[in-house]
């Protein structure tokens, strides 16, 4: 089941609940599917980006990254089972593979990031089976070679789950645009994961997390880079919870 935040529809799974859908598809090698990880910053993207909205009708899961996303679903009456954060599912899959023997192939985050936190994973888990990584070069998307390049090395070394950390739209478009060639059972889309999980980038402490408060913990961190992103966007996620709260939302896009 979905519930609709400015008509984007969010599963209404609980994490262990999205684990064990992805686990069963995994198990059962059915075609290729991706997973999306709404956060505020999303929802506000897809209100003027058709491609993206497409994309994320069409998801085999579309689960709650950001808390508030949680508070919002409360205040509009249909509230969520709890967030599924992206980083925290990234972790968990990884000891499900460990455990079940899945392969798994780390695409994107900043040189050096994906390996580094493929190797505290592994030490974690040592079972663990990580096949490849790839850090493609900045603007990789408009080059046919290195796109013939890693998708010819995803294919070869045919992994069973595919985390892209390429950041919001990129990654969700690139899976997507990739997905069925490359042949890959689950592909997430997961941000800055890589970096969060190998230390590159600090994480909030749990009470943080716990609040709510992650995206303020980052703002604070990297303000330069960030500040449109958390202050002018979560203004603009807030207003559009509060046109639907009121009936003032427009029509979804088509």
């Amino acid at each position: 089941m979905r519930i609709k935040i400015a008509d984007v529809g969010i599963d209404t799974c609980s994490f262990e609940k999205v684990v064990e859908r992805i686990t069963e598809h995994l198990l059962l090698k059915k075609q290729p599917e991706y997973v999306v990880t709404p956060n505020a910053q999303h929802i506000v993207l897809l209100q003027k980006d058709a491609a993206f909205y497409q994309i994320y009708r069409q998801a085999f899961l579309v689960v709650p990254d950001g808390v508030p996303l949680l508070w919002s679903a409360k205040l509009l009456g249909t509230p969520l089972q709890g967030r599924v954060n992206g980083t925290d599912l990234f972790e968990r899959l990884c000891q499900v593979s460990a455990e079940k023997g899945f392969r798994v192939f780390l695409l994107g985050g900043r040189p050096g990031a994906a390996k580094a936190a493929a190797r505290l994973l592994q030490s974690r888990n040592p079972d663990l089976e990580i096949v490849g990584t790839h850090c493609p070069p900045y603007g990789f998307e408009n080059s046919q070679e290195e796109l013939r390049l890693i998708n010819s090395k995803i294919k070869t070394l045919d992994p069973d789950i595919l985390f892209v950390g390429l950041g919001a739209p990129k990654q969700e478009k690139w899976i997507y645009s990739n997905c069925q060639e490359i042949g890959v059972p689950i592909s997430i889309g997961i941000g800055v994961s890589f970096e969060l999980v190998s230390g590159m980038v600090k994480r909030a402490p749990k009470p943080m997390q716990q609040l709510g408060l992650e995206w303020l913990f980052r703002l604070f961190m990297e303000p330069r880079r960030l500040w449109k992103r958390y202050v002018l966007g979560n203004t603009i996620f807030l207003w559009l919870v509060i046109k639907q709260r009121f009936r003032m939302f427009p029509p979804p896009m088509q």
